[in-house]
């Protein structure tokens, strides 16, 4: 469980990389995309590292194969958790995003590259900005994650 999770801490060490430093001298939106990827891996870790623990404490009883179905039964393990939730339903939301092929492209070459995703309700820019405060908060469910698995006391946050 624990290489789980502090793999997933390496991913968040790339994407820290990918932002800071391969987006200031590549600003395409293959970087921005790159970085999206790295956060979803990041989750992937964190989820597989939970449900390993769920395992080892007879909560579960066999652990999915699709990264999906991974965390959405883990979903239902922390249902009474809405900061869980919240951080559930951010890794779907960028899982989604990396399905779409129908983005526009912003900015190639500049300060703010970035991606825009489209529909009828909303728009999302996925740019440098916002990939810093998707990585904070990736930091954020690290931090929190530390504490639910007892790798971390809770002063210490």
């Amino acid at each position: 469980m624990e290489e789980h999770i502090f793999e997933g801490r390496e991913e968040l060490k790339r994407v820290e990389h990918i932002i800071y430093v391969s987006l200031k001298y590549t600003r395409t939106t293959d970087v921005v995309n790159n970085a999206l990827v790295r956060l979803v891996s990041f989750y992937d870790f964190m989820v597989e590292g939970y449900l390993i623990d769920a395992l080892e404490k007879g909560n579960i009883s066999r652990i999915a194969k699709s990264p999906a179905l991974r965390a959405k039964d883990l979903g239902k393990l922390h249902s009474d958790d809405p900061k869980f939730q919240q951080h559930l339903g951010f890794y779907f939301f960028m899982r989604e995003l990396l399905k779409r092929d129908d983005f526009n492209r912003i900015n190639e070459y500049r300060r703010h590259v970035g991606k825009v995703y489209s529909n009828k309700d909303n728009t999302v820019i996925i740019n440098i900005d916002t990939l810093e405060a998707m990585e904070w908060y990736a930091h954020q469910f690290f931090q929190y994650s530390l504490i639910l698995l007892g790798l971390k006391k809770e002063e210490e946050y």
